[in-house]
């Protein structure tokens, strides 16, 4: 009867892990759209100029730390 009780409580855990990451899927994807009549946000200027990525000491140092 113990047995029987264990696999019932993995599979209650498994479907309510499913729901959950179901659940915030739904909400990644919604809370990302523009209500109707928005403008994108325009991206941070960078003090050079631009915006996005850019290469610095530190993504370099993590580059090296990364190699094989």
């Amino acid at each position: 009867m113990k047995a029987t009780k264990s696999v019932s409580g993995r599979r209650g855990f498994l479907l309510g892990a499913g729901a959950a990451g179901a659940a915030g899927a739904a909400v990644i994807a919604t809370k990302g759209s523009l209500p109707a009549g928005g403008e994108a946000p325009k991206p941070e200027k960078h003090a050079k100029g631009g915006g996005g990525y850019h290469v610095t000491d530190h993504v370099r140092h993590y580059y090296r730390t990364t190699t094989v």
